[in-house]
């Protein structure tokens, strides 16, 4: 069905916005509350873009930018964020990919 990466959510700490793939919208209000908060706060501590994606296979990655010359982003904190929300919210996060493989690229359990 989705040959290509997919964005799952992400928050722009510059235009000071939070997307939520409207392909998820099917995902129960608490996990999308969740998804969002964790986002929003991300952007609030480092600054610059945070978006999750699913890689093919049904990976799901935290990818972030930030704008060139952005003295506001903390690259060494980002890093050590994403290490932590990898940590505290991994039952979420691998919630999150099985629900893809099975919804999305028709695995079974």
């Amino acid at each position: 069905m989705y040959e290509e990466k997919i964005v799952l959510c992400g928050a722009n700490s510059y235009e000071r916005k939070y997307y939520l793939n409207p392909d998820f919208e099917a995902l129960p209000d608490s996990i999308k509350d969740e998804l969002k908060i964790m986002c929003v706060l991300y952007t609030e501590d480092v600054g610059g873009i945070l978006t999750l994606v699913y890689e093919e296979d049904g990976t799901l990655v935290f990818e972030v930018t930030s704008e060139e010359f952005d003295p506001g982003f903390d690259e060494i904190g980002s890093r050590l964020k994403i290490g932590e929300l990898q940590r505290t919210k991994e039952e979420l996060l691998r919630s999150l990919e099985l629900y893809y493989k099975v919804f999305f690229l028709g695995e079974e359990l």
